[in-house]
């Protein structure tokens, strides 16, 4: 299938809502795209059982249905000195006080992953958010290598010490993380019993930023940070669009909502 090359010039842009006369109790199909979407309901619903499917498919049922998901580029540092350096798609932020983020590192059926015996050692890691510029030179550290292999070596990707961790930090990615383990939790499967995954919740002791990523508000400038997340299959995605909705506040907004209601 021959496809239209990536387009490099284009970039996240801000937008409206896609419905911005949007009221309280106003029903989807109120609008003409809200029809459209609640027209698909004619066509029924599948309904899986996940406790007699086949796992392989809940797999690929799930990475492409809870989607976009981004990316935790965690580079490790083994007991014998071994770097590791691999993406994570099942993770996200979970708390800003204390600052932890979590990403789940799935288990083989012959052998732990690298990263989940490698965080558990004390030497911290760190957690790299990754952009559209290096996305290849990510993408190839998921290979399947044995323990003793260093995917930096393959990566074209640059070390920079950390100041707290014994592992690198990826000098390319313009937002990372140096992170000591809060918790591992095992995730046993609860009829087989098997250790399927472990999830990971990592203590952020430093953050690293690129200056030119920051605006005036000292946050993070989506247009200029380019990241790309994980859809299903093999298939990652970057970010279009974007539109900002206010969040009601209840003070403000009571009477509003009764009103709306009352109308019902």
């Amino acid at each position: 299938m021959s496809l239209p090359p990536f387009d490099h010039d284009n970039q996240a842009k801000f937008v409206d809502p896609p419905n911005p006369a949007w009221s309280y109790c106003q029903a989807v199909d109120s609008t003409a795209t809200g029809r459209a979407w609640q027209e698909g309901d004619e066509k029924g619903w599948k309904t899986i059982n996940t406790a007699v499917s086949d796992r392989l498919y809940l797999y690929k049922l799930m990475i492409s249905g809870i989607v976009p998901r981004p990316i935790a580029f965690v580079s490790t540092i083994s007991d014998d000195g071994v770097e590791n350096l691999a993406p994570f798609s099942w993770f996200n932020m979970v708390s800003n006080w204390p600052p932890i983020v979590a990403f789940t590192c799935s288990n083989g059926p012959t052998r732990i992953k690298d990263t989940t015996n490698n965080v558990k050692n004390g030497k911290g890691f760190t957690v790299n958010i990754i952009s559209e510029p290096f996305v290849e030179n990510a993408n190839v550290t998921s290979l399947d290598a044995p323990p003793e292999f260093d995917e930096w070596s393959i990566s074209g990707l640059t070390k920079v010490p950390s100041v707290h961790v014994k592992a690198c930090r990826v000098k390319e990615s313009a937002f990372s993380m140096e992170c000591e383990l809060f918790q591992a939790i095992d995730i046993v499967h609860p009829t087989s019993g098997e250790c399927t995954a472990t999830h990971i919740l990592a203590h952020v002791k430093y953050i690293h930023v690129r200056n030119d990523m920051l605006n005036e508000r000292g946050t993070v400038d989506i247009t200029e940070f380019k990241p790309v997340s994980r859809l299903g299959d093999i298939s990652y995605a970057r970010v279009g669009d974007v539109f900002r909705i206010s969040r009601p506040v209840w003070a403000t907004e009571e009477t509003n909502i009764q009103e709306a209601i009352h109308r019902l």
